[in-house]
Protein backbone atom coordinates (compact mmCIF):
# COMPACT_ATOMS: atom_id res chain seq x y z
CA UNK A 1 0.00 0.00 0.00
CA UNK A 2 1.39 3.39 -0.94
CA UNK A 3 0.50 6.74 0.54
CA UNK A 4 0.11 9.39 -2.18
CA UNK A 5 1.58 11.99 0.19
CA UNK A 6 4.88 10.13 0.51
CA UNK A 7 7.19 10.16 -2.54
CA UNK A 8 8.36 6.74 -3.68
CA UNK A 9 12.08 5.98 -3.65
CA UNK A 10 13.74 3.37 -5.81
CA UNK A 11 17.34 2.18 -5.53
CA UNK A 12 19.06 2.02 -8.91
CA UNK A 13 21.72 -0.55 -9.89
CA UNK A 14 24.42 2.15 -10.23
CA UNK A 15 24.01 3.13 -6.57
CA UNK A 16 21.85 6.19 -7.22
CA UNK A 17 18.30 6.55 -6.00
CA UNK A 18 15.27 7.65 -7.99
CA UNK A 19 12.62 9.83 -6.40
CA UNK A 20 9.45 10.62 -8.32
CA UNK A 21 7.73 13.85 -7.45
CA UNK A 22 5.59 16.60 -8.93
CA UNK A 23 7.00 20.11 -8.96
CA UNK A 24 5.16 23.32 -9.78
CA UNK A 25 7.39 25.67 -11.78
CA UNK A 26 7.04 29.02 -13.42
CA UNK A 27 7.37 29.02 -17.21
CA UNK A 28 10.73 30.80 -16.96
CA UNK A 29 12.10 27.89 -14.93
CA UNK A 30 10.73 25.37 -17.42
CA UNK A 31 12.41 27.34 -20.22
CA UNK A 32 15.71 27.32 -18.28
CA UNK A 33 15.45 23.54 -17.86
CA UNK A 34 14.78 23.26 -21.59
CA UNK A 35 17.95 25.23 -22.29
CA UNK A 36 19.89 23.00 -19.90
CA UNK A 37 18.47 19.94 -21.67
CA UNK A 38 19.53 21.34 -25.05
CA UNK A 39 23.08 21.99 -23.80
CA UNK A 40 23.31 18.50 -22.29
CA UNK A 41 21.93 16.94 -25.47
CA UNK A 42 24.61 18.72 -27.51
CA UNK A 43 27.30 17.54 -25.10
CA UNK A 44 26.03 13.95 -24.84
CA UNK A 45 25.00 13.79 -28.53
CA UNK A 46 21.63 12.29 -27.62
CA UNK A 47 18.18 13.54 -26.56
CA UNK A 48 17.91 14.69 -22.93
CA UNK A 49 14.59 14.97 -21.07
CA UNK A 50 13.62 17.80 -18.74
CA UNK A 51 13.76 15.22 -15.91
CA UNK A 52 17.37 14.43 -16.73
CA UNK A 53 18.24 18.13 -17.03
CA UNK A 54 16.66 18.82 -13.62
CA UNK A 55 18.54 15.89 -12.09
CA UNK A 56 21.80 17.14 -13.60
CA UNK A 57 21.19 20.65 -12.24
CA UNK A 58 20.50 19.26 -8.74
CA UNK A 59 23.69 17.19 -8.84
CA UNK A 60 25.75 20.20 -9.86
CA UNK A 61 24.29 22.28 -7.02
CA UNK A 62 24.83 19.45 -4.56
CA UNK A 63 28.45 19.00 -5.68
CA UNK A 64 29.07 22.76 -5.51
CA UNK A 65 27.60 22.96 -2.01
CA UNK A 66 29.72 20.00 -0.92
CA UNK A 67 32.88 21.51 -2.42
CA UNK A 68 32.13 24.83 -0.72
CA UNK A 69 31.81 23.06 2.66
CA UNK A 70 35.04 21.09 2.24
CA UNK A 71 37.53 23.93 2.99
CA UNK A 72 35.76 24.56 6.30
CA UNK A 73 36.06 20.90 7.21
CA UNK A 74 39.78 20.88 6.32
CA UNK A 75 40.38 23.97 8.46
CA UNK A 76 39.43 22.03 11.59
CA UNK A 77 42.32 20.17 13.21
CA UNK A 78 42.36 16.45 12.58
CA UNK A 79 42.44 14.25 15.67
CA UNK A 80 43.93 10.79 15.33
CA UNK A 81 42.59 8.03 17.52
CA UNK A 82 43.79 4.46 17.76
CA UNK A 83 40.62 3.28 19.50
CA UNK A 84 38.32 3.92 16.53
CA UNK A 85 38.36 1.39 13.74
CA UNK A 86 37.50 2.49 10.19
CA UNK A 87 34.02 1.74 8.92
CA UNK A 88 33.81 -1.08 6.40
CA UNK A 89 33.18 0.06 2.86
CA UNK A 90 29.67 -0.53 1.58
CA UNK A 91 28.52 -1.16 -1.95
CA UNK A 92 26.52 1.59 -3.66
CA UNK A 93 23.46 -0.68 -3.53
CA UNK A 94 23.84 -1.11 0.23
CA UNK A 95 24.27 2.65 0.70
CA UNK A 96 21.13 3.33 -1.35
CA UNK A 97 19.14 0.68 0.55
CA UNK A 98 20.18 2.12 3.91
CA UNK A 99 19.35 5.67 2.77
CA UNK A 100 15.89 4.54 1.67
CA UNK A 101 15.32 2.74 4.96
CA UNK A 102 16.42 5.84 6.88
CA UNK A 103 14.01 8.03 4.89
CA UNK A 104 11.16 5.56 5.30
CA UNK A 105 11.89 5.25 9.02
CA UNK A 106 12.34 1.50 8.89
CA UNK A 107 15.36 -0.70 9.33
CA UNK A 108 15.40 -4.05 7.57
CA UNK A 109 17.85 -5.53 10.05
CA UNK A 110 18.93 -4.52 13.50
CA UNK A 111 22.54 -4.76 14.58
CA UNK A 112 23.57 -5.52 18.13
Amino acid sequence: MTDPGIPQLQALPDGDAELSLVVRLQWEDVAALGQDAARLAARFKRPVSLDEAASHRLRIRSAAAHAKAMPQERAQPAVASTTVSPLPTRSPQEQARQAIEKINGSNGHETA
